[in-house]
C-alpha cells in the first residue's frame, strides 16, 4: 500500500497494491500491520456502505462529537465521488481547510480521514456505493453536520448543479454556529 500525506496532518490517501491477472484483480482494502508500519495506529469497529442512485447526490458534512468521534477509511466501490475532510479542531493551523479527493471503482484510492474532521461527498456518476469504515459505533446522540456550501469553508464542489441533499443536512448549521468539541492536538 501507498500512504501519501496531504495538505491537513492526519488526512491521509491510501492506494492499496491492485494485483491482476485474465480472471480479473485482488486488493486488500485494509491490513491492520500494513497501517502499522505507516503510523496509523486505529481499530476500526464498524463497516458502513451507501447507496446513491442520482448523480448530484451530496451527502455531509458530518461528524461526530467526543467521546464517540470517529476515524473514517472510506472507499468508493461502485462509480465516484468527490470525497471531502474539513478540519474543524479549534487552535489548528488548518481549522476550516478542506482537501479533496475523487475516489472512483477505477482508481480504488482510500481516503483516511482522523477524528476532529467534517466529511461529506458528492456523486459524479448515478448508481454509487461508499463503503467505509470507522473506529467507534455511530451514535445518535453525537451525530452533527455543517452545511455543505458554507461560504467560509469554500469547497469546490465539481459539479455546479443544486444537490440531492436529505433534509438534515439543507439545514445544517455554518461552521461558526456548529456545535464542536474538537481542538487540535486532543
Amino acid at each position: 500500500m501507498k500512504f501519501t500525506k496531504t495538505n491537513i496532518d492526519g488526512v491521509v490517501v491510501v492506494e492499496p497494491n491492485v494485483f491482476g491477472d485474465h480472471r480479473g484483480w485482488f486488493l486488500e482494502s485494509y491490513n491492520e500491520s500494513v497501517f502499522l508500519e505507516a503510523g496509523i495506529d486505529v481499530k476500526f469497529v464498524q463497516d458502513n456502505q451507501s447507496f446513491s442512485a442520482s448523480k448530484g447526490t451530496l451527502r455531509g458534512l458530518h461528524y461526530q462529537l467526543n467521546p464517540k468521534a470517529q476515524t473514517k477509511l472510506v472507499r468508493c466501490t461502485q462509480g465516484a465521488i468527490f470525497d471531502v475532510a474539513v478540519d474543524i479542531r479549534k487552535q489548528s493551523p488548518t481549522f476550516g481547510e478542506w482537501f479533496g479527493i475523487e475516489l472512483t471503482a477505477q482508481n480504488k484510492k482510500q481516503l483516511l480521514i482522523p477524528k476532529g474532521f467534517a466529511h461529506g461527498f458528492m456523486t459524479l456518476t448515478e448508481n454509487v456505493e461508499v463503503q467505509y469504515k470507522v473506529d467507534e459505533l455511530y451514535a445518535p446522540e453525537c451525530d452533527r453536520g455543517i452545511i455543505w456550501n458554507d461560504p467560509t469553508i469554500g469547497v469546490k464542489w465539481p459539479l455546479d448543479i443544486k444537490p440531492v441533499l436529505s433534509g438534515k443536512d439543507e439545514k445544517a448549521p455554518v461552521l461558526k454556529n456548529a456545535e464542536n468539541n474538537f481542538s487540535y492536538g486532543d
